[in-house]
């Protein structure tokens, strides 16, 4: 498929988007995803729901009773367009990044630069300036927009130039104070269908970021396959969930879905599963996305009438096991649906909900989608067999300037990462991840990420992170360290260790267990054996 006439005056995706011959095959079988040339995702999911169902709907609402309606968020997305057009100069093409917690300004700050033609780059409120300034090194930022409580670490990350412009305060300078100097109208830029929207972040099994490419077509077909399709919301449904907007699960769940149906979002900023259940009670949720691990804590919290609202839990993130599947149907009368997704491919490609569920399983591919377990060699293999899961359909694997582009497709598919078994009717059981991925509270962690955040300190000589598994959080971040001669190993020193890394990364990836060892297992070439600090009973081999 040729690349349409792009409207980006900035051609710095598009010039670094891979080899159109190392793309995943794409497919666009249903007819709602059969989307015009030119096309805005923003105009799609604000301006267009207002116009068919009313400006005065309710949008995004927040437990401090802030309440937007799709009338409110057009208006201020335009405002905050005019913002980034008219005095920071943004055309279309540039790379706005977004620093902050789920609220109302973070959407209206996402919305109103896809408006203007940027390309958005949103990122976890709590990066720290190393990883900050890695993601500029890859995206070239070129303006950012940011919480005003969350700024220290964003001023401090070595962007060069970059204006960094604070929102949500009362300051004469803050964007949200200056977007009302704006009538609210403004002329969306008309991008093409196959511009680049978003870049979102990953980790890989090295450590060292990767961005992934997605256009405007793709924001909305997976609108148009997971949640049309399997979620199946209405304009009465009230959302909320616990994943940041910087994952793609969140940003669907807690933006795209909602706004596409026409729906409201409850945005939470921060909270535990009690608080979680509380808000829920308090707002009326029928609709939310978290992890098991929040799901299972919420059974446990107790007073599960404060879920009565709940019509539809959704679970992605990490395996969703049987018996917490179980536990809550069984609490609520609510099946949770669980589901497959990642940031390459932006949202959820495998799931079931109501009768289609077999409790255990992943699911089925999501209508537009197609799955299939393969060999190493990339043959299918029969039903009963473990092996690699592959998926295909309107989204895929773009990575930006990446060679790792060839590692995740191969073939025509994506490669996840995952070991699966299909059985016989062609439901999809999760086995493990493929790689060293540690997958702990819904979040992906890098395992070498952490390795060289403790390599930073002194007193430690080498180390190996993996995951163990943990009944309350999936997987732990656990850390096996050699220190220097000398060096006790005490309670004290692990403390400040772990102290060490939530100052280096984002504190969520620090290791929970800490174990001194003296040496690290090696094969005779000196490669790490990662799989027998994962099980120490296991035999090694070179």
């Amino acid at each position: 498929m040729s690349p349409s006439s792009s409207a980006h005056v900035d051609t710095f995706c598009r010039d670094n988007l891979p080899p159109e011959d190392s793309w995943p095959r794409f497919s666009f079988d249903l007819p709602e995803l059969h989307y015009p040339d030119r096309i805005n995702c923003a105009v799609a999911l604000v301006d267009d729901t207002a116009a068919r169902l009313g400006a005065d709907r309710s949008a995004l609402v927040s437990p401090a009773g802030e309440r937007w309606t799709y009338g409110d968020l057009q208006r201020a997305s335009n405002q905050v367009a005019r913002v980034l057009v008219d005095e920071l100069g943004v055309v279309p093409g540039n790379r706005v990044l977004l620093r902050g917690p789920n609220n109302p300004w973070l959407v209206a700050c996402w919305v109103g630069a896809l408006k203007a033609g940027a390309v958005v780059v949103t990122t976890m409120p709590l990066l720290r300036p190393g990883e900050l300034s890695t993601v500029h090194e890859i995206a070239r930022i070129d303006v950012a927009l940011c919480d005003h409580r969350f700024l220290d670490d964003l001023q401090a990350a070595r962007l060069g130039c970059v204006p960094v412009v604070a929102y949500g305060s009362d300051a004469e300078d803050d964007l949200s104070v200056r977007a009302t100097t704006y009538d609210g109208s403004f002329a969306p830029v008309a991008t093409a269908s196959d511009d680049v929207a978003l870049l979102a972040f990953t980790s890989g099994t090295t450590g060292r970021a990767k961005a992934t490419m997605h256009f405007h077509r793709d924001v909305l077909a997976n609108a148009d396959t997971f949640s049309r399709h399997v979620l199946k919301p209405t304009p009465d449904d009230v959302f909320t969930g616990t994943p940041p907007f910087a994952f793609t699960f969140g940003l669907g769940a807690l933006v795209v879905f909602p706004l596409h149906a026409g729906a409201t979002s409850l945005l939470i900023e921060k909270a535990t599963p009690d608080e979680l259940a509380d808000h829920i009670a308090a707002h009326e949720v029928t609709v939310c996305f978290t992890a098991p691990t929040a799901y299972k804590a919420m059974l446990t919290s107790g007073r599960l009438e404060r879920l009565a609202s709940l019509r539809r839990c959704v679970s992605a993130g990490e395996h969703l096991p049987r018996a917490t599947w179980q536990a809550f149907a069984d609490a609520t009368g609510v099946r949770i649906i669980d589901g497959i997704g990642s940031t390459e491919m932006l949202h959820i490609f495998i799931s079931a909900a109501d009768d289609d569920i077999r409790p255990g399983s992943t699911g089925v591919p999501v209508p537009g989608f197609e799955a299939s377990v393969l060999d190493d060699a990339g043959r299918p293999l029969p039903a009963g067999e473990l092996g690699r899961l592959a998926v295909r359909g309107p989204t895929g694997c773009r990575y930006l300037a990446d060679a790792r582009q060839a590692v995740y497709v191969q073939d025509g598919w994506n490669i996840t990462g995952d070991t699966f078994v299909q059985d016989s009717d062609g439901y999809f059981w999760y086995q493990a991840r493929s790689d060293d991925m540690i997958v702990s509270s819904g979040y992906n962690i890098a395992g070498p990420e952490v390795e060289e955040a403790l390599l930073r300190h002194p007193d430690v000589v080498e180390c190996a992170v993996v995951g163990l598994p943990d009944e309350a959080r999936g997987q732990l971040v656990t850390a096996y360290v050699v220190l220097a001669d000398g060096v006790a190993d005490t309670l004290q020193l692990a403390k400040a260790l772990q102290d060490f890394v939530k100052q280096e990364i984002a504190p969520y990836k620090y290791p929970r267990v800490i174990e001194f060892v003296e040496a690290l297992p090696r094969t005779t070439t000196g490669k790490l054996q990662r799989f027998r600090l994962r099980d120490p009973t296991a035999a090694g081999a070179d």
